[in-house]
């Protein structure tokens, strides 16, 4: 079937962007993929790139944390790439809650965020691959195959910095202060940063508005900084840095 086709099939089946399943022939040839991007011409250019491989097929798109959630019910995918930043449910929350749900199901992550910030968390949240965007298709689909084998996939970079983290060796590369934070903190921190107020943040999160100043006054003491002004001007200026990089 024709990408031109696809994109048809896909308008008939919004919200979610689902693909029509193949036949049980052809799924036996090919393993299929759902794809989470909140950008569509980043998801159907990946799409393209997919279906032409004879052992990989693109089942379905969704652009977003719940629609993925439903296409991932419905079509029962071999594999997920998904990105890590979309609308609706933060990144890392995102992956816990498709691990928790099918923790079989293998978790690649494709995103324009820093893997030395980005990596670590989504390993620990269920994903077994991290690549950035830049990498280019040919290492994405490589990584593809490898995960769909069994295996995890991080940069050798990434992969040494783990290793050194499992030695107790000083970690090579960033040592930004952000990477001190946990999950949790790392989230509210980026959601103020994106201009969400604390009740915002505390509704995105499924978390108190109390809770959220919990974690607002741990993020100042981690980062050394002295009140709730300085916290804000930091996230916002570090949101800022981070979108000049995609």
């Amino acid at each position: 079937m024709s990408l031109q086709k696809r994109s048809s099939s896909r308008a008939k089946s919004a919200p979610a962007r689902m693909e029509p399943r193949a036949s049980s022939a052809s799924k036996a040839m090919k393993r299929q993929i759902l794809l989470v991007d909140d950008h569509p011409l980043t998801s159907e250019g990946l799409a393209g790139v997919i279906n032409r491989e004879a052992d990989l097929e693109v089942c379905g798109l969704a652009g977003n944390p719940a629609e993925a959630m439903s296409a991932l019910a419905t079509l029962k995918p071999d594999l997920m790439v998904t990105d890590m930043t979309m609308p609706g449910r933060s990144g890392i929350e995102f992956l816990k809650d498709v691990h928790a749900m099918m923790p079989d199901l293998p978790i690649f992550v494709l995103s324009m965020h820093d893997e030395m910030l980005y990596a670590e968390r989504a390993l620990r949240a269920g994903a077994r691959g991290y690549v950035m965007k830049d990498a280019g298709s040919a290492k994405v689909l490589e990584v593809i195959r490898l995960i769909l084998s069994g295996q995890s996939y991080v940069s050798p970079q990434m992969s040494a910095r783990l290793l050194d983290a499992v030695t107790g060796r000083r970690p090579r590369g960033s040592t930004s202060p952000i990477e001190k934070l946990s999950d949790r903190e790392f989230e509210v921190f980026r959601l103020l940063g994106s201009g969400k107020s604390t009740k915002e943040v505390a509704e995105a999160l499924h978390l108190s508005p109390k809770t959220v100043d919990v974690h607002r006054g741990r993020i100042k003491e981690k980062l050394q900084l002295k009140d709730a002004s300085s916290l804000i001007h930091h996230a916002v200026r570090w949101v800022e840095t981070q979108a000049a990089k995609s």
